[in-house]
This record gives C-alpha cells, structure tokens and sequence, in this order.
C-alpha cells in the first residue's frame, strides 16, 4: 500500500484547480452506419470545454453517494473503480446515471422507490449495464480538473427513447447519435477522442484487458491500466 499511499499524498496536494471526480456514460447502438454513441455539444460560453463535443456526464455530488441503486455494479467493474480512487464506485456510477438523465433525458433505470431525483419516480437507476472503460485526470494549468470515468453502457439498457431529447436540461446542444467511423470529424477534446478509439476496440472485440487512465495528477503524464 506504500506506493498507493504516495500517490494519493501527491493528487490531493497538486497546486491549482482542485481535482474534482466526475463521471461520463458512452452509450453504444447499432445501426444502419454501424456501432454509434450518443453525444451531445457543449456551450460556447462554457468555462470548461466551450463549444466541444462531449459524452453526457459531469461532476459527482456528493449527495450521489447515498442514491439507493436498482441493481449493483459488476465485481471487476466495481473493483477497477476502487484501485487509486478514495471516491465509492457506487457514487460515481451514481453520477454517471444522474448525468445521463440531467443532460440527455436518457434513462438507465429499473422499477424501485427510495430515489431524489426528479422525474424519477417508482424508478431506481440501474448500474448494472456499466462498464468502466476509461479514466483521465485533466492536465494542470487548465481552468477545472477533473478525474474522469467513462462508463459504456448498450442502448437496451434503456426505459426511454433512444431518439427522444425533450427532456434534457439545456447543457448540451444538437444531441444526436454520432456513427463511430464519423465521430472523429467533430470539434472534440482530445481526450474524448481518445475514449471513441478505446470504444471502437471494444466495438470490434480488439480492447485490452484492464482499463486505460491516463494519470496527469503528478507533474508529466503516464499511462496505466487499472
């Protein structure tokens, strides 16, 4: 636990923005074009990311911690979102979920009571359809830090419209569902084309075992996978 220990020393006291957890969900269907992900872009008056294409997903709360869960992560899921992270697994897949619903008026749920969020009534969000897929942290010497999970999640795991947006909050503009082999030619941060690469892998069965972080908590960047 030494080397662990050194570096949760080192992420909590970077100099700059605070590193804040976050959460993103990739979701992944079929179609005539082939494999697509739902994304969405942002505004051009954001401080963080103006006018990028981004998957839906945002900063964790910390009231999404104690959101009651319709069914619970997988294991390897759970347990590579716990390797380098003080952050519980549940509360970033709860983020995640939250996220979706907030940005996209998408929905992974199941039948259940107990959760705050509006809208959701008789509904529990659903962790079970989550893979981890992808962490970053943001490089210093930017406007806000993020430590990053990217959830993918297939579109059948949805209790709502897949084509339907009416009840999105006004974060994200020209919602749409994007083919993968056309992704790349929207205006995206680099780290989201990066994410789209590991998803297309993953599409075509060529993904590596383990999940890939690219760690910029210390002064250079490296790369692991968890």
């Amino acid at each position: 636990m030494g080397r662990a220990d050194a570096w949760f020393r080192a992420y909590r006291h970077v100099s700059g923005p605070p590193i804040r957890d976050a959460a993103a969900i990739v979701l992944l269907r079929d179609g005539s074009a082939g494999p697509s992900v739902l994304m969405g872009q942002r505004g051009a008056g954001a401080v963080f990311m103006p006018s990028k294409f981004v998957f839906p997903g945002g900063a964790v709360d910390d009231s999404d911690g104690h959101v009651p869960l319709a069914r619970p992560l997988a294991t390897a899921t759970r347990d590579a979102l716990s390797l380098r992270s003080d952050r519980a697994p549940e509360a970033l897949a709860a983020a995640a979920l939250r996220e979706l619903s907030e940005e996209t008026g998408q929905r992974l749920s199941r039948p259940g009571e107990g959760c705050p969020w509006a809208g959701w009534a008789g509904r529990l969000p659903d962790a079970a359809p989550l893979r981890f897929v992808f962490r970053a942290i943001t490089p210093p010497k930017r406007p806000r830090r993020f430590d990053a999970r990217f959830f993918l999640a297939p579109v059948d795991g949805l209790d709502t419209d897949p084509d339907d947006f009416t009840a999105a909050e006004d974060e994200l503009s020209h919602l749409h569902w994007v083919p993968l082999s056309k992704a790349r030619a929207l205006d995206m941060p680099f780290i989201t084309e990066v994410v789209i690469a590991e998803i297309a892998a993953i599409a075509e069965g060529r993904d590596a075992p383990g999940t890939p972080f690219f760690d910029n908590s210390g002064a250079g960047s490296v790369f692991h996978r968890l």
